[in-house]
């Protein structure tokens, strides 16, 4: 890999000096390095208990889940990682114990593991494929960090490989593949083994397959630009690991689609996208850089913006370390001497995108950068160099018996239409939100059904929750019209929503960050969040009598940064 990282204890990497002029790689490790406290936290460093080494701290502590959660064990890499290299002010490094525990975390993800070396991670018997990648991929970067030689746990890691040469999940989460590939193909480098290699080819054409001319990569039902960094990263690690240079022309596309989603004030993605995550893993890009300067463009925004606070913080027990490991890797692989340019990608006056395929126009001017997503009912993000002027998820309802009715779900069946430049309209009918909240009554079943029928068929139960939680849609009769128009002097919008006769509704607003699918990553805080909602109150009245409103709005650059002002 690329990644030989030559930062050593011997010849540490030279840093980059602090200037306002350009971006400070040292800002990876900062935001990794303050969570490692944490992430030694929710370790059990007790070597005479019996959960020595789990990372899983409801399960081995609190003792409030049943099983452990095997995503959790990818901790290992970030303590290998910041006890094998002398990041700046990390004092974790060379502390022994550290490294004492990772070797744990490996130990005990043998031990909790079913004899086919798989892994749960929401409920039991699940054999999770992403935890089982984001663990593997951990362990063999671990081991090979710290130097180990240990033959059981080569045998372990095979088990697992061996199930993924034998298995697949069901949906298209582009990123979990490009992952499985990445294992793979580390295995096959670990053990030698011909058979690991010709899996991971497979799994890379898989995920190519799923790429669309655009540049991006399929999550569910459609484009999600912070998931498609992941992918972008996993790729990118694969070429490094094998040298295939097949994925070289479809990472360049994909670094290209991925640079319309950058903001200028240095935040990336949002509820725009198919699953709804402000995701951003740099080290693919760093690692692209040297031979793609857009690649090394893009880091550096993000960088920029990382020092002001601007990007996604997911750092929930469960998945803050995602981050913190990638981070760190960015760090040891960010290349100062290569070409990095600072001028815009589109220069100067205004410039649209159309997406005909994801259905996301993109229109950024000097003074703005817009994202839409119509195939989320117009779903639209307003950014400047100061960060979001508006946010806008579309009208969220709630009727007099209690239902709540979106237009931010995905829906083939919404019309989009481009009536010209910087002119889109998508229209269609609101669908009803689900909130699919467990219940003792309903935990116990589930635990019931999987410790019988459900753990010889864990794709189906997975199959049968995607289209519970996520794919499936309840229309209704409520329809909904919305009219963007953007322009150099700012963004209309127009919302029309008609009721059906004998409908009445109770509640109506604008929602900025509002989801309705279940994603583990989604509903993450970024400073956008706090766009206020648009409160529709004082149009009920009449909605209820005329069975129709009219809603227009502009959302302009320079002034106050909110969600634009709603006018009749």
């Amino acid at each position: 890999m690329r990644l030989i990282h030559t930062l050593t204890s011997a010849a540490p990497r030279p840093q980059v000096a602090s200037d306002t002029s350009r971006s400070d790689p040292r800002t990876y490790v900062r935001h990794a390095l303050g969570e490692i406290p944490a992430l030694l936290e929710l370790v059990d460093r007790n070597r005479f208990s019996p959960t020595y080494g789990s990372f899983d701290r409801s399960y081995w502590h609190f003792r409030v889940s049943d099983f452990p959660c095997g995503m959790s064990q990818e901790y290992v890499l970030a303590l290998a990682l910041v006890y094998k290299y002398p990041f700046p002010e990390n004092s974790w490094f060379g502390r022994e114990r550290l490294r004492e525990l990772a070797i744990a975390g490996i130990e005990f993800a043998l031990r909790s593991s079913h004899r086919d070396g798989t892994c749960d991670d929401y409920f039991p018997f699940e054999r999770a494929m992403g935890a089982m990648t984001f663990s593997l991929y951990a362990f063999l970067e671990t081991y090979r960090l710290l130097e180990l030689n240990e033959p059981r746990f080569l045998e372990f890691f095979c088990r697992r490989a061996d199930w993924l040469v034998r298995h697949n999940e069901s949906g298209r989460l582009a990123n979990h593949q490009a992952l499985a590939a990445l294992c793979l193909a580390l295995t096959a480098a670990a053990t030698g083994e011909a058979k690991y290699r010709r899996a991971a080819e497979k799994r890379r054409d898989l995920v190519l397959s799923w790429q669309s001319s655009e540049g991006w990569f399929q999550e569910y039902e459609g484009a999600d630009p912070g998931y498609h960094t992941f992918t972008i990263d996993y790729l990118a690690k694969y070429r490094a690991a094998t040298g295939d240079n097949s994925v070289a022309e479809p990472l360049r596309r994909a670094v290209e689609f991925a640079a319309d989603f950058l903001h200028p004030d240095g935040s990336y993605g949002g509820e725009y996208g198919s699953r709804n995550t402000y995701h951003f893993y740099p080290d693919g890009f760093e690692l692209l850089a040297p031979e793609m300067p857009l690649a090394g463009q893009i880091a550096d925004g993000f960088l920029t913006g990382m020092a002001r606070g601007k990007r996604g913080y997911l750092d929930d027990d469960r998945l803050f370390c995602h981050y913190v490991i990638n981070y760190l890797q960015a760090y040891l692989d960010h290349d100062p001497d290569c070409r990095r340019p600072q001028e815009k990608p589109d220069g100067d006056g205004f410039n649209e995108r159309w997406f005909p395929q994801a259905k996301m126009v993109v229109c950024r001017t000097p003074e703005y950068h817009a994202v839409a997503n119509l195939s989320k009912g117009g779903v639209i993000k307003v950014f400047d160099a100061r960060g979001c002027i508006a946010s806008d998820t579309g009208p969220i309802a709630r009727t007099q018996d209690g239902r709540v009715l979106v237009t931010h779900l995905i829906d083939p069946a919404h019309r989009i239409e481009r009536h010209g430049e910087g002119d889109y309209e998508v229209s269609g009918v609101f669908a009803r939100r689900r909130s699919n909240l467990s219940t003792p009554i309903r935990h116990i079943l589930l635990r019931m059904f999987m410790l019988t029928i459900g753990r010889w068929s864990p794709n189906l139960v997975r199959s049968l929750l995607q289209r519970i939680l996520i794919t499936g849609k309840t229309q209704t009769s409520v329809r909904f019209r919305r009219r963007l128009r953007f322009a150099p002097s700012g963004i209309r919008v127009e919302d029309e929503i008609t009721l059906p006769e004998g409908m009445q509704i109770a509640d109506l607003a604008f929602a900025s960050d509002a989801t309705s699918i279940y994603v583990a990553n989604s509903n993450a805080y970024q400073e956008s969040v706090l766009t206020p909602w648009v409160d529709l109150r004082d149009r009920l009245e009449e909605l209820n009598r005329s069975r129709k409103i009219v809603i227009q709005r502009h959302f302009t650059p320079n002034g106050p940064v909110d969600n634009g002002r709603a006018q009749t």
